[in-house]
């Protein structure tokens, strides 16, 4: 096997990396990491929609059902709950993701294309630089899991859960006939395993925790590498 070439030692590429760039040359670098944090923003946006479009979607089907067929319990609204909660969990997971490039798709916009664009070219931040390179190397999620909750309950969710919940009240007072005896409520609450006391319960603790979840804020921001688990970037791109 030829031995390496003089020029292509360790010591070499570690000279030729430090050279200067030429303010063309950063530009354009700067410029082509800006399509890519943007690119993969946009794509995650696209997924928190397709949460939401889920969302909306199975409410829908679920109110058409219930109502559709006399015969239906409202368990089914129940388990639309749960159903609701599961999308949310799933995007608060995505909102997270998407935060990550949505960060820093804003610091090049406020420190770079800002100034250049009114030609005052100063950054407001002069460390942008060094912070968006730090999360190049380290990545990190920027809040908690609670906050991601919080801001996504607050922007789709809680309208669903509302309507979900006025739908499971008029199923049991109203739909197929109206109630006046609360004994024939309490019957009609009745689960196939509980009764109708314990799934009014269950559901008062579950609005309990929504009601906390939508006015605790929670923290903006979440451990360095704690939530980020050892995920790799290639198996980001695949979720």
């Amino acid at each position: 096997m030829d031995s390496p070439a003089a020029d292509d030692t360790p010591a070499a590429r570690v000279d030729l990396e430090r050279s200067l760039l030429t303010r063309a040359e950063y530009i354009s670098a700067t410029v082509h990491l800006y399509r890519g944090e943007m690119h993969r923003a946009t794509a995650w946006r696209l997924r928190l929609d397709n949460t939401t479009n889920w969302a909306i979607i199975s409410t829908g089907g679920l109110l058409t059902f219930s109502f559709g067929h006399p015969e239906s319990s409202h368990q089914v609204l129940l388990l639309g709950h749960v159903l609701l909660f599961s999308f949310l969990w799933i995007e608060s997971r995505r909102y997270l993701f998407f935060d990550v490039w949505r960060s820093r798709v804003r610091k090049i916009e406020e420190n770079f294309f800002s100034p250049l664009l009114t030609r005052r070219l100063v950054s407001p931040d002069p460390f942008w630089g060094d912070a968006v390179a730090g999360d190049l190397k380290s990545p990190h999620f920027k809040m908690s899991r609670w906050r991601a909750l919080h801001l996504r309950l607050r922007a789709n969710y809680l309208i669903l859960f509302v309507t979900l919940t006025a739908a499971w009240l008029s199923k049991i007072f109203l739909h197929p006939v109206p109630l006046k005896s609360i004994d024939l409520v309490l019957d009609r609450l009745d689960l196939d395993l509980l009764p109708g006391r314990v799934s009014i319960g269950l559901v008062a603790v579950f609005y309990a925790f929504l009601a906390l979840l939508f006015f605790i804020p929670g923290t903006a921001a979440a451990i360095r590498g704690r939530e980020w688990g050892g995920i790799g970037e290639e198996d980001i791109e695949t979720r």
